[in-house]
């Protein structure tokens, strides 16, 4: 080897993120003995040891997890320079990877994918669903171009465009005493349990920050993983929680025991927004879908917070 290729930088990468050559070479579609090979002499090249070869796993050492991230950066880069050649022909048109956060895409996904596949036929969106944290590092690495998340999100250096505001929605059981009110209010939910999605989903720390404001207390010995869980805990009788309205819109009333109610006055809301880095090759097919969700059917019904 008498040079560094974007090829064996791909290959160190995958190693990193994967920690096992057999993994790593699948998913960089060579295989295994190539790989190996490859990184042995991009180590003889660069003159020092990247990883750590074990018998159960590959380690990247202290000067490889160095190399590994300025090897992100600059194939981010070629990744980007990709895109603005191809964009320049037809912006709106080849892959577009966006990430979502799983508490709102079952629920705007649907409505978005007929409406874009219709508008914009050869552009192809590649959906990722994860969590806010997730997101916003695969941001940073560049493996998404943009990500739809609750606004504001733990990092300046994104940009982002926002989308629209969506009232929470109170749940509870059928039999419980605030179930026969049209509408609930605030105070009502005062020293009340609250049902909250686990660790790491944003909602929950929206959930959490308006209970501490209503006097509502966070239910100890719970903590669910989606917000349909949320709804059949709720409907069982174990407590109440807050829904977003897409999410209330899209069960309509298929729930038995569960009774949803809206806030009288003003309600919580989310705000949605969409990110993407700075200098994002692909800023201008980003705004687009920006535009077009924000024209959704039901994005626009939403009651006004």
């Amino acid at each position: 080897m008498n040079h560094v290729n974007f090829r064996d930088l791909r290959y160190l990468v995958a190693v990193a993120d994967h920690q096992h050559f057999g993994r790593a070479s699948a998913a960089c579609f060579v295989s295994q003995p190539t790989l190996s090979t490859q990184i042995k002499k991009l180590e003889a090249y660069l003159e020092v040891q990247l990883v750590e070869r074990t018998s159960k796993r590959v380690l990247v050492t202290p000067i490889g997890r160095m190399i590994t991230e300025r090897a992100r950066q600059i194939l981010d880069e070629v990744d980007d320079l990709v895109s603005v050649a191809r964009a320049a022909g037809d912006p709106m048109s080849g892959d577009l990877r966006i990430g979502i956060i799983p508490t709102l895409g079952p629920y705007l996904i649907p409505h978005l994918f007929p409406i874009l596949q219709a508008r914009y036929p050869k552009l192809r969106l590649l959906l990722h669903e994860e969590r806010t944290r997730g997101l916003i590092d695969r941001l940073r690495e560049g493996t998404l171009d943009a990500a739809i998340m609750g606004a504001p999100v733990p990092d300046e250096g994104l940009i982002a465009q926002p989308l629209f505001r969506e009232p929470f929605e109170v749940a509870l059981p059928e039999s419980h005493p605030l179930a026969a009110r049209a509408e609930i209010s605030r105070d009502d939910l005062d020293a009340t349990p609250m049902l909250l999605l686990e660790e790491g989903h944003c909602m929950r720390d929206q959930a959490l920050d308006f209970c501490s404001r209503v006097g509502a207390q966070q239910h100890q010995d719970f903590r669910a993983t989606s917000l349909e869980t949320l709804r059949q805990m709720v409907a069982t009788g174990a407590g109440v929680t807050l829904l977003p309205t897409l999410a209330v819109q899209a069960a309509g009333n298929a729930t038995d025991g569960l009774a949803v109610r809206p806030f009288a006055g003003s309600p919580p809301v989310r705000e949605l927004a969409i990110y993407r880095r700075r200098g994002c090759a692909r800023e201008p097919v980003v705004s687009a879908l920006a535009e077009l969700i924000r024209d959704l059917p039901p994005v626009r019904a939403l009651p006004t917070p």
